[in-house]
């Protein structure tokens, strides 16, 4: 992994407007929430909130619900909302851009400034919801590292059950309009990047995916809370949430797997952020990551800049499977649309980027 040479993106804005603390939630639409809320379930998420048309999915930690599931006529990301550092930043982030604050619905409560990224995607910062009371966690087991014995007289047996969620950890969108929106994030909300990709052969270009975190200065926070990559649509491309240990995870991932749901891919660890990852199919088709043991930076901490390669995703675990990457038959149609159409289009996907982003799955 390189630094940061002469002239490349800086990965944080010098002068941003606020400084977000924390993804709050994210939003979706989803036309059957029954089926949405037995997969939530099994997945380890409670309900915090059930309607005929509105579901609210929560971890264990207390603060903000992790997931807002509207009743839609698709399956869609409907927007993300970020945690304002002070009540004050809302209205100061609305009087920069000239929108209004205002409450939000009593089933979450405060103020909100809602906004729009340069993809067209709805981001909302939020401040003074309703905090939700912790629940209680799945405990950490207790391990014997090599001669470091912690257990005695006791047996490893992890249950065979959903995975208790803990919190969102983030969020991973394709977008056609990548350095807009990259600049937006980091000028509008104050968002540093921790790591930037390139396609192979084209660092001359510039990133086309980054890894951005939360500046809480001196706190350590997640290596990246948004993560953005370049490509032909604009969409959602998955989230994760955050179990308290591997064998949480693991466990987790064989009650998923006896219930009938699809794993995507894993287990594997990371490069970027070194997440140890479980990536599985909702009934609609979206992608949902378990991780745990992830990489936490304060603000000192200076981009990486490494290539965009399917084999340099993770560090062990299987390879990246067609379906995570979007090369499966199934995806092949969709994907193929979505080329020709992004290059038809005035954005910054072109043909030298197609040729780079072909090159992705292969390497």
């Amino acid at each position: 992994m390189d630094g940061v040479r002469r002239g490349e993106h800086p990965g944080r804005s010098a002068n941003p407007v606020i400084k977000v603390a924390d993804l709050a939630w994210l939003e979706f639409d989803k036309p059957d929430l029954d089926r949405t809320e037995a997969f939530a379930h099994a997945f380890g998420f409670a309900t915090a909130l059930r309607t005929d048309t509105e579901l609210m999915l929560r971890g264990s930690d207390a603060g903000s619900p992790c997931v807002i599931v509207r009743r839609g006529d698709t399956s869609r990301l409907r927007g993300l909302a970020f945690a304002a550092a002070e009540q004050a930043d809302v209205s100061h982030l609305a009087d920069a851009v000239g929108a209004r604050v205002r409450p939000l619905p009593e089933s979450v409560g405060g103020i909100a400034v809602d906004l729009a990224d340069p993809s067209g995607l709805a981001v909302r910062v939020v401040a003074n919801t309703h905090p939700l009371e912790s629940m209680p966690a799945q405990s950490p087991h207790t391990f014997n590292f090599g001669h470091i014995v912690e257990r005695t007289n006791a047996t490893q047996r992890p249950h065979r059950a959903p995975a208790t969620v803990q919190r969102l950890g983030h969020v991973v969108l394709q977008t056609t309009k990548y350095t807009a929106a990259l600049d937006w994030y980091l000028d509008h909300l104050g968002l540093i990047v921790s790591d930037f990709l390139y396609f192979p052969g084209q660092r001359d270009r510039g990133p086309t995916m980054s890894f951005i975190r939360c500046d809480r200065g001196a706190t350590p926070t997640d290596h990246h809370t948004l993560a953005m990559t370049l490509g032909p649509t604009d969409r959602y491309v998955h989230s994760a949430f955050q179990v308290c240990d591997l064998d949480a995870l693991a466990a987790g991932g064989e009650h998923l797997k006896d219930a009938g749901y699809q794993r995507s891919w894993g287990i594997g660890r990371h490069i970027q952020g070194s997440q140890i990852f479980d990536y599985w199919r909702d009934p609609d088709g979206l992608l949902m990551e378990h991780f745990t043991d992830g990489d936490v930076f304060d603000n000192t901490v200076e981009p990486g800049w490494a290539p965009f390669t399917a084999s340099g995703l993770a560090q062990w675990g299987p390879p990246a499977t067609g379906d995570f990457l979007g090369t499966s038959p199934r995806h092949l149609r969709g994907e193929a649309g979505g080329m020709l159409t992004g290059l038809r289009e005035n954005n910054e996907f072109d043909l030298h980027r197609l040729l780079g982003l072909l090159k992705v799955a292969r390497s």
